[in-house]
């Protein structure tokens, strides 16, 4: 008896950041956009929680409980009364530590796995809310497709996509901590004065349009100067990328992951084969979104 669950990557077209709360987080609006790099999470009955993981960069992802994927068993688990006894499997394509929350999506992907092989008949608003307990990201992983982030950015609202947008992405030889990211944005930001996060009404018109020249003119990223700060060498990467024609270049929400946004999959391939040549990044994938959220694709239950 097993379930498999596919999970997607995200990139934010646009991520806007507050001021630190006395919480310690910031309010975002954060617009998520998924595209086709895809985990899976494979969930299965043992006698104990055991977490195994295969696929690049495997060894860097935890497989004891502090991993998400655990932790999602673990609170749904709970929620019901029973003992998270599951061998949960990660076949991991997302970059890891890479701003594409390859965490959350394995997160995301084991919920809904350990939702299925119970039989919990947990309802999508439970598992959105379990999904915002573990982290800011995981219920976007759920949710998939565009949508617009808030709060922290686990408060969702499904946005219109009117085309499908290209993109090439650049992994660097290392990662980058999502909190040290945020201590540098908060750290580059003393003395001045930080405005409320708000989604960028044209940005929002253009992914309504599937238009990637005027979404080009609007992606933002308030992390990013933190994550060059902590990562100058990304620079390169960005101007490669930038060289070969990219409509749009930026890091992917914390980094160290950089994206490109192509006009079409012959500009998408160009792009990849220039950043592939130059010396600046470890690897180089081409994806497109949006992407369908966490989806089961195999059950033997």
């Amino acid at each position: 008896m097993s379930v498999t669950v596919r999970v997607p990557a995200k990139v934010n077209v646009q991520l806007a950041v507050g001021a630190a709360r006395a919480d310690g987080f910031h309010d975002l609006a954060n617009v998520f956009l998924a595209v086709g790099l895809y985990d899976e999470v494979t969930v299965a009955p043992a006698d104990g929680l055991r977490v195994t993981c295969e696929g690049p960069d495997a060894h860097q992802v935890p497989l004891d409980r502090t991993n998400l994927a655990a932790r999602a068993a673990i609170a749904l688990a709970e929620r019901y009364g029973r003992t998270p006894d599951v061998h949960l499997h990660i076949a991991k394509d997302i970059p890891v530590a890479g701003g594409m929350a390859g965490g959350s999506a394995d997160g995301a992907g084991a919920l809904l796995a350990c939702d299925a092989l119970w039989g919990t008949g947990a309802t999508r608003d439970e598992l959105l809310q379990i999904c915002a307990e573990l982290g800011s990201d995981v219920p976007f992983s759920l949710v998939g497709g565009a949508a617009l982030g808030t709060g922290r950015g686990e408060k969702l609202a499904v946005l219109e996509t009117g085309g499908t947008f290209h993109w090439v992405f650049a992994m660097a030889e290392r990662g980058l901590s999502t909190p040290s990211v945020f201590r540098e944005f908060d750290r580059l930001a003393q003395g001045r004065d930080i405005p409320e996060p708000v989604a960028s009404r044209r940005l929002l018109d253009a992914l309504a349009q599937g238009d990637p020249d005027a979404l080009a003119a609007t992606v933002s990223n308030d992390l990013q100067p933190a994550a060059l700060s902590l990562f100058p060498e990304l620079a390169d990467t960005l101007a490669a990328g930038h060289a070969a024609g990219a409509l749009a270049t930026l890091v992917s929400g914390s980094g160290p992951t950089t994206a490109f946004l192509a006009r079409d999959t012959a500009a998408a391939e160009k792009i990849a084969q220039a950043l592939r040549t130059s010396g600046t990044c470890r690897s180089v994938r081409v994806a497109a979104g949006p992407a369908p959220g966490a989806t089961v694709v195999g059950d033997r239950t």
